[in-house]
């Protein structure tokens, strides 16, 4: 029996379908998919030198999304904790709706940083800056795995800019689940304002951050990451990647 041009894209659409909603963020870098109506999150982020950062994100529409964020370096361990200088905002609204086609498109704001936050006058700047404004796009493809997604940007940080180096920067990733439990992920972000290179002379040798990552999704609303950041490492500045450990709870009300 031949099949008709609208029951092929019928099932074209429906293989592209996922069963659970692509991730608002991979390590670090921000996707197109959000939180919906009604939806909120709730993540701790576990650092290093003993530092937490939590955040709280609400849907106020399908497409937009509002948060905060806010924590403190060495707050475990035995040193004096350090608060971070002021919350963040989280801010995301999602522009094109991803199509069989076409990618999804989000304009955002996530001004949080990662890792300690440094008071000196040349710095005022968390130890890698946070994205500011955003655009970044994602196109997710359902593989004999599970969800396979695509995600690239570029971002301006408008905060952290006392060190003069405000270039706008770019960012690419991918997750890939293995099963509904688990997705692998991976990101470059190329820190184009945070070291001397320029989108004309980026590569993954001469600096930028190198990030992967394990999701465990132990129910669906609950997930647990498990995150290798840095791994193109500098040995003469650091004598090893950093590990991080990420938490994040989605609930409806």
């Amino acid at each position: 029996m031949r099949l008709t041009s609208a029951a092929l894209l019928s099932l074209f659409i429906s293989v592209s379908a996922q069963e659970y909603p692509p991730p608002s963020n991979l390590v670090t870098i921000p996707t197109a998919s959000g939180l919906v109506r009604g939806a909120f999150a709730a993540d701790m982020r576990m650092q290093r030198s003993g530092g937490i950062t939590t955040s709280l994100a609400v849907g106020i529409s399908d497409r937009f999304m509002f948060g905060l964020s806010y924590g403190a370096s060495s707050l475990i361990g035995d040193n004096e904790p350090v608060p971070y200088p002021r919350p963040e905002v989280i801010l995301k609204y999602r522009l094109i709706d991803e199509t069989v086609v076409f990618p999804g498109i989000a304009f955002g704001v996530d001004t949080q940083g990662f890792g300690n936050y440094n008071n000196a006058d040349s710095l005022k700047r968390y130890d890698i800056k946070g994205y500011g404004a955003y655009l970044t796009a994602s196109k997710n493809w359902l593989t004999p795995l599970g969800n396979l997604g695509i995600h690239l940007g570029a971002n301006y940080n408008f905060t952290e800019n006392v060190d003069e180096d405000d270039d706008p920067n770019l960012f690419a990733g991918f997750d890939i689940e293995f099963n509904p439990e688990f997705s692998f992920l991976m990101e470059y972000n190329a820190a184009l304002n945070q070291n001397n290179m320029t989108a004309e002379t980026v590569a993954l040798s001469r600096g930028g951050y190198l990030n992967a990552g394990l999701r465990w999704s132990i129910f669906q609303n609950f997930h647990l990451d498990l995150h290798f950041n840095n791994l193109l490492f500098d040995e003469d500045k650091v004598s090893y990647f950093n590990r991080e450990i990420k938490v994040t709870y989605i609930e409806y009300f």
